[in-house]
């Protein structure tokens, strides 16, 4: 018998300190690694594990400390949370105490915001902190807002806090304001349990809302069109059951080794992508001239998600001689998108990478010139990147946003000589035992405390 190991909601703290990664760049790759299981998939389950009144026990759950912040939120208000290995083991008190909240945690991941929609189900008015996460300019969050007005929830925000509150809920036809991902899966939480159909207009359709539908089906709750833009869920008045659900391939993992191949230079294979979440930005990279190799398609343990083994192959690239933007799926991934700032760096020609969604963003891409890079800002959305770029080691703190934190690694892995990443907290937030990864594949980094 494995002994479970409770998880304290301070025991991640220490893991916070300062820790940089060391690197000596300018090395071909070469081996074979596995693509982790989804991030945004893993967020959202846990908070989804709040809808139910018996236990959840989710497996290949991601070591990463946007993970750890959220068990930590749910640990702080009552839920017993046991670990064995990758499994993740939920169980819900008999009522939640929202008095006892770790503010700071919640305040340090915009997964927070998820908690609204199964909240909900548990207390007719409350507060919750304001998320945190990446610093990405005004990410609003006003669509949560007018997602959950047509079911009868009132919400206003002071300084701090989100005020909830309702006095009956009810089903309805919603129009999503934006097509985001987190907006639609706190809808999706929020009708499941409201008996009826609630049925979700221009809703998203990405790897982590399908994954909850997953989920939810795995619950009893039958949701109709799953995959695509509108959305039926046939709520029900509880869900008292055990639910045993294995999490998913993370397609923004399988991009961060795409990308370090293509600037290296280097022949890897990628075991488990999801290649229905990663077919167009395969596309986009061919026609600038990527050359790989894919098997055929297999499914991931959740049973749903189509997965390829993909080798990729040295190649010589182009500038894309059309703009490249990420949109709501289908379509380019917005978190894969800034992939393409770094690509773009070793494309002879010059690219135009569009990030409309985020104010911000697109001027972080503008860090790759401490490494050599010729970049251009033509506004807070719109970049230039000039290739092919020779990468030159450098000491370099990172950006306080996930993946352009990520570009700074892949172009000092490509950079002869030593370089310094400093303060990686942002990287860990997404990416599990990284320095193990590459250093699995040839690469010379380590992780190093400060």
């Amino acid at each position: 018998m494995v002994k479970l190991k409770k998880v304290s909601y301070t025991s991640h703290r220490t893991q916070e300190k300062a820790f940089n990664f060391e690197i000596e760049g300018g090395r071909k790759l070469h081996g074979t690694i596995v693509i982790n299981t989804s991030k945004n998939g893993a967020l959202v389950l846990l908070c989804a594990s709040l809808l139910n009144k018996g236990e959840t026990i989710l497996h290949n759950i991601p070591k990463i400390e946007e993970v750890h912040r959220v068990i930590e939120v749910l640990e702080s208000i009552g839920v017993t949370v046991l670990w064995r290995g990758h499994t993740v083991i939920i169980r819900p008190p008999q009522k939640l105490t929202l008095s006892t909240i770790d503010k700071e945690s919640a305040e340090r991941t915009r997964s927070i915001i998820m908690f609204l929609g199964p909240l909900l189900h548990h207390m007719s008015h409350f507060s919750l902190p304001q998320s945190g996460g990446c610093k990405l300019g005004g990410r609003t969050v006003r669509p949560h807002f007018y997602a959950l007005e047509p079911l009868g929830v009132s919400i206003k925000t002071t300084e701090h806090t989100y005020e909830v509150r309702y006095k009956k809920l009810r089903t309805s036809e919603i129009i999503m304001y934006e097509s985001g991902d987190t907006a639609t899966e706190n809808v999706i939480m929020a009708a499941a349990l409201i008996p009826g159909v609630t049925t979700i207009k221009y809703a998203s359709a990405n790897y982590q809302v399908q994954e909850l539908c997953f989920f939810l089906e795995k619950a009893g709750i039958v949701i109709d069109g799953i995959g695509t833009t509108t959305l039926h869920v046939h709520g029900v008045e509880k869900i008292d059951t055990k639910i045993e659900y294995s999490v998913s391939e993370d397609p923004t993992d399988a991009m961060f080794f795409l990308a370090t191949a293509i600037v290296t230079k280097s022949s890897i294979t990628l075991k488990r992508c999801p290649i229905d979440f990663l077919e167009l930005e395969l596309l986009k990279l061919e026609k600038m001239g990527f050359r790989y190799n894919l098997t055929k398609p297999y499914l991931s343990k959740n049973e749903k998600t189509r997965l390829v083994d993909l080798t990729t192959q040295p190649s010589v690239l182009r500038a894309s001689p059309e703009k490249i933007y990420g949109r709501p799926y289908p379509g380019l991934n917005i978190d894969n998108l800034p992939f393409f700032a770094v690509i773009a760096t070793q494309a002879k020609g010059t690219t135009l990478i569009h990030d409309w969604a985020y104010e911000k963003r697109a001027l972080y891409y503008t860090e790759l010139d401490k490494l050599g890079a010729n970049t251009t800002l033509a506004d807070p959305h719109r970049i230039f990147i000039t290739g092919i770029t020779e990468f030159k080691s450098a000491d370099l703190v990172c950006p306080p946003a996930l993946r352009p934190a990520t570009l700074l690694l892949v172009g000092m892995l490509a950079a002869k000589g030593h370089s310094t990443l400093r303060n990686i907290y942002n990287i860990n937030r997404g990416y599990e035992d990284l320095p193990q990864k590459l250093s699995s594949l040839g690469a010379k980094i380590r992780r190093i405390s400060t």
